[in-house]
Protein backbone atom coordinates (compact mmCIF):
# COMPACT_ATOMS: atom_id res chain seq x y z
CA UNK A 1 0.00 0.00 0.00
CA UNK A 2 1.39 3.32 -0.96
CA UNK A 3 -0.29 5.54 0.86
CA UNK A 4 -3.87 6.82 2.73
CA UNK A 5 -5.87 8.23 -1.04
CA UNK A 6 -9.06 9.44 1.24
CA UNK A 7 -11.33 9.08 3.85
CA UNK A 8 -15.16 8.59 3.20
CA UNK A 9 -17.77 10.39 5.67
CA UNK A 10 -21.40 9.58 5.61
CA UNK A 11 -23.47 11.92 5.28
CA UNK A 12 -27.64 12.41 4.86
CA UNK A 13 -27.64 15.60 3.29
CA UNK A 14 -24.71 16.62 0.74
CA UNK A 15 -25.05 19.97 -0.14
CA UNK A 16 -25.13 20.74 3.92
CA UNK A 17 -22.47 18.77 4.07
CA UNK A 18 -20.20 20.59 1.36
CA UNK A 19 -21.42 23.54 2.69
CA UNK A 20 -20.36 22.64 6.49
CA UNK A 21 -17.18 21.11 5.32
CA UNK A 22 -16.30 24.15 2.81
CA UNK A 23 -16.33 26.61 6.04
CA UNK A 24 -14.19 24.15 8.08
CA UNK A 25 -11.60 23.42 5.38
CA UNK A 26 -11.83 26.78 3.76
CA UNK A 27 -12.27 25.82 0.20
CA UNK A 28 -14.54 24.30 -2.10
CA UNK A 29 -14.42 20.77 -3.42
CA UNK A 30 -13.15 19.66 -6.14
CA UNK A 31 -15.25 17.39 -7.68
CA UNK A 32 -18.61 16.05 -7.37
CA UNK A 33 -19.86 12.53 -9.05
CA UNK A 34 -22.17 10.15 -8.81
CA UNK A 35 -21.63 5.83 -8.68
CA UNK A 36 -24.79 4.62 -10.12
CA UNK A 37 -23.45 1.41 -9.36
CA UNK A 38 -22.77 2.41 -5.36
CA UNK A 39 -26.21 4.42 -5.26
CA UNK A 40 -24.24 7.12 -3.97
CA UNK A 41 -23.17 10.94 -4.65
CA UNK A 42 -19.63 11.94 -3.59
CA UNK A 43 -18.31 15.08 -3.24
CA UNK A 44 -14.58 15.22 -2.74
CA UNK A 45 -11.94 18.09 -0.99
CA UNK A 46 -8.62 18.48 -0.80
CA UNK A 47 -6.55 19.52 1.35
CA UNK A 48 -2.79 19.51 0.59
CA UNK A 49 -2.34 15.53 0.09
CA UNK A 50 -5.40 14.56 2.16
CA UNK A 51 -8.74 13.59 0.62
CA UNK A 52 -12.00 13.94 1.90
CA UNK A 53 -14.89 12.25 0.45
CA UNK A 54 -18.46 12.80 1.06
CA UNK A 55 -21.17 9.87 0.52
CA UNK A 56 -24.67 10.60 0.40
CA UNK A 57 -27.28 7.55 -0.35
CA UNK A 58 -29.36 7.81 -3.63
CA UNK A 59 -31.30 4.79 -2.72
CA UNK A 60 -32.56 3.42 0.75
CA UNK A 61 -31.43 0.41 0.48
CA UNK A 62 -27.83 1.55 -0.36
CA UNK A 63 -25.29 0.49 1.76
CA UNK A 64 -24.49 4.11 2.84
CA UNK A 65 -28.29 4.12 3.67
CA UNK A 66 -28.17 1.59 5.93
CA UNK A 67 -24.73 2.61 7.57
CA UNK A 68 -26.31 6.13 8.22
CA UNK A 69 -29.41 4.25 9.22
CA UNK A 70 -27.53 1.78 11.99
CA UNK A 71 -24.67 4.08 12.93
CA UNK A 72 -25.70 7.82 11.84
CA UNK A 73 -23.77 9.99 10.45
CA UNK A 74 -19.75 9.74 10.35
CA UNK A 75 -17.02 7.87 9.16
CA UNK A 76 -17.93 5.44 6.98
CA UNK A 77 -14.32 4.09 5.50
CA UNK A 78 -10.00 4.40 4.69
CA UNK A 79 -8.63 3.93 1.13
CA UNK A 80 -5.85 3.27 0.68
CA UNK A 81 -4.04 3.78 -2.81
CA UNK A 82 -2.26 0.63 -4.61
CA UNK A 83 0.04 0.06 -7.40
CA UNK A 84 -1.59 -3.18 -8.64
CA UNK A 85 -5.24 -3.75 -6.87
CA UNK A 86 -5.31 -7.28 -8.36
CA UNK A 87 -1.93 -8.25 -6.84
CA UNK A 88 -2.65 -6.90 -3.48
CA UNK A 89 -6.22 -8.63 -3.35
CA UNK A 90 -4.41 -11.69 -3.63
CA UNK A 91 -2.10 -11.14 -1.52
CA UNK A 92 -4.53 -10.01 1.38
CA UNK A 93 -7.26 -13.02 0.43
CA UNK A 94 -4.40 -15.07 0.77
CA UNK A 95 -3.71 -13.74 4.23
CA UNK A 96 -7.26 -14.21 5.20
CA UNK A 97 -8.83 -10.97 5.12
CA UNK A 98 -12.30 -11.01 3.54
CA UNK A 99 -13.22 -8.91 0.32
CA UNK A 100 -16.32 -7.83 0.05
CA UNK A 101 -15.87 -7.82 -4.14
CA UNK A 102 -14.06 -10.44 -5.90
CA UNK A 103 -13.28 -8.57 -8.68
CA UNK A 104 -12.41 -4.54 -8.70
CA UNK A 105 -15.33 -2.49 -9.79
CA UNK A 106 -15.29 1.06 -10.68
CA UNK A 107 -15.58 3.77 -8.09
CA UNK A 108 -15.51 7.55 -7.58
CA UNK A 109 -12.48 9.56 -8.78
CA UNK A 110 -11.28 7.43 -11.65
CA UNK A 111 -10.56 4.50 -9.50
CA UNK A 112 -10.71 0.70 -9.68
CA UNK A 113 -11.45 -0.06 -6.03
CA UNK A 114 -12.23 -3.14 -3.62
CA UNK A 115 -13.99 -3.30 0.04
CA UNK A 116 -12.29 -5.60 3.48
CA UNK A 117 -14.75 -6.90 5.46
CA UNK A 118 -14.84 -4.95 8.57
CA UNK A 119 -15.55 -7.91 10.43
CA UNK A 120 -11.79 -8.95 9.38
CA UNK A 121 -10.18 -5.30 10.31
CA UNK A 122 -10.98 -4.13 13.58
CA UNK A 123 -14.25 -3.28 13.09
CA UNK A 124 -12.97 -0.14 10.15
CA UNK A 125 -14.16 -0.82 6.64
CA UNK A 126 -10.83 -0.45 4.07
CA UNK A 127 -11.20 0.08 0.85
CA UNK A 128 -8.76 -0.36 -1.89
CA UNK A 129 -7.93 1.87 -4.98
CA UNK A 130 -5.72 2.23 -7.97
CA UNK A 131 -6.33 4.54 -10.37
CA UNK A 132 -7.34 3.73 -14.10
CA UNK A 133 -5.33 4.34 -16.15
CA UNK A 134 -5.33 5.45 -19.72
CA UNK A 135 -4.26 2.97 -22.50
CA UNK A 136 -0.98 4.44 -24.28
CA UNK A 137 -2.27 6.59 -27.63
Amino acid sequence: MKNVEHIGIAVRDLEAAEKLFGVLFNTLPYKRETVASEFVETSFFQINQTKIELLEATNADSAIAKFIEKKGEGFHHIAFEVEDIIEEMDRLKSEGFILLNEKPKKGADNKLVCFLHPKGTNGVLIELCQEIKKPDL
